[in-house]
């Protein structure tokens, strides 16, 4: 037994090193796990609670300076209801409905309430179109011909040119809105495209720029012969559903049952008469057939700001948002916006160049509007300050032209703002 001693002792030394060497994930979990809130270092403590203080002013202060611009908008009669969904980061500040969705009822517009978006569809499908590339299933430089053998023009050769990105970003060569009225009186895509085989075209294509809805709607077909899926299942799976964008959708029996949709209106010397939701563009979803609510177009720009990589990521987006073609100034109203430079086409989206006349400082707009049957809207995605706007209303107004600056200016006022001089009062006066 004696003799045996130091080997017993030597056995229990190696068993101990041999079970604290097997442990490790003890001691890990003792290192590294957090400390909890009330050991948290008290001056970074204080600071986060400071930071969420003032962003809850902020927010509160905007909501505020919101709900007088578009108070005023409708007691001067400019509009009848609106959706307005502002987005700073990855943050939702503002989802608010304004006014009337149906006048000859006391029904008031929500968060939830459905718009028909018109050409803010076109983003859609140049986002969905950037996701396709991205995976795979399609190339910007694929031929319309080859998706959609129907199609046409009087120049073979200049059909057989055009491609997936002349389509999306206006540069066929086609007539300006060429075909625009087949598309409005309800034809399908397929005998529209038939139709081009008689058209001139002004030059090749990626030439100039020349704003179409027939021709950008066959995108949608390009789509749908890429992944054997259509246009709208694409939508709903890539796009709407992903993000959440419950009240989103693309025909008009879906946005009729959501039994909270805005009903068109017209401004007459009497008052505001209201019309009836119609069909048209349902046909053609690629150029102007998206519903969906101020909620929806939250979450929307909430992705296009880059805060949602799984859908898209930044390299995805940066490929729709690529200018394609130099929009000629035509006295358009976004061209008369202060300190407007520049203006392109991308992939279903206008990338507006701004300079500040007072510092010289660039900066640019990722935008577009909309119009459809009476419902007027504006989206504008400021990616230099991690923000976008959108603005949905369901009559024609001239305030479209100018409510995407205006309201810009307003968040910039109450972001600016000192922290002493957030007094609800001040900010809601300034419009």
């Amino acid at each position: 037994m004696i003799v045996r001693k130091p080997l017993v002792i030597g056995t229990l030394i190696v068993l101990i090193a041999v079970f604290a060497l097997t442990r490790p994930q003890f001691h890990s979990q003792t290192v590294h796990k957090q400390p909890a809130a009330e050991f948290l270092n008290p001056l970074i403590l204080k600071e986060q609670q400071e930071k969420a203080r003032v962003f809850k002013m902020r927010k509160a202060a905007l909501q505020t300076a919101i709900d007088a611009y578009f108070k005023k908008a409708i007691d001067d009669r400019l509009i009848i209801g609106a959706g307005v969904s502002i987005v700073t980061g990855d943050s939702i500040i503002i989802k608010s409905g304004y006014g009337k969705r149906n006048v000859y009822k006391s029904d008031t517009v929500n968060d939830q309430t459905v718009f028909r978006l018109g050409s803010l569809s076109k983003g859609f499908t140049g986002i969905l179109a950037g996701i396709e590339v991205k995976e795979g299933n399609l190339s910007w430089e694929d031929k319309l011909i080859d998706a959609v053998p129907a199609f046409g023009l009087k120049d073979k050769a200049n059909a057989q040119m055009i491609t997936l990105s002349n389509v999306l970003s206006h540069t066929t060569g086609v007539p300006y809105h060429c075909y625009t009225n087949l598309v409005e009186d309800g034809l399908k895509l397929q005998t529209i495209a038939d139709r081009f085989k008689v058209i001139n075209t002004y030059t090749k294509p990626g030439l100039i720029y020349s704003y179409q809805n027939a021709m950008f709607a066959l995108s949608g077909e390009m789509m749908h012969a890429a992944t054997g899926q259509t246009l709208q299942a694409l939508l709903q799976n890539k796009l709407f559903t992903p993000l959440h964008m419950n009240t989103a959708s693309t025909d008009y029996e879906a946005m009729i049952t959501t039994n909270n949709y805005a009903f068109p209106h017209k401004s007459t010397w009497k008052g505001w008469s209201r019309l009836p939701v119609n069909k048209k563009y349902f046909n053609a979803v690629a150029a102007g057939g998206v519903n969906a609510s101020a909620d929806d177009m939250g979450k929307w720009m909430r992705f296009l700001l880059g805060h949602n990589e799984t859908i898209l990521d930044a390299e995805g987006l940066a490929a729709v948002f690529k200018p394609e073609i130099e929009i000629p100034d035509a006295h358009k109203y976004y061209q008369r916006w202060k300190g407007h430079l520049r203006s392109s086409y991308a992939y279903g989206w206008r990338v507006h160049e701004f300079v500040d006349a007072e510092t010289g400082n660039a900066s640019t707009m990722i935008h577009h509007g909309g119009s459809v049957s009476d419902f007027r809207n504006e989206i504008a995605i400021f990616p230099g300050e991690d923000l976008g706007i959108c603005v949905l209303f369901n009559s024609q107004t001239s305030l479209a032209s100018s409510v995407i600056p205006e309201l810009h200016e307003l968040v910039k006022k109450v972001m600016n703002t000192p922290v002493e001089g957030l007094e609800l009062g001040k900010l809601a006066s300034a419009y």
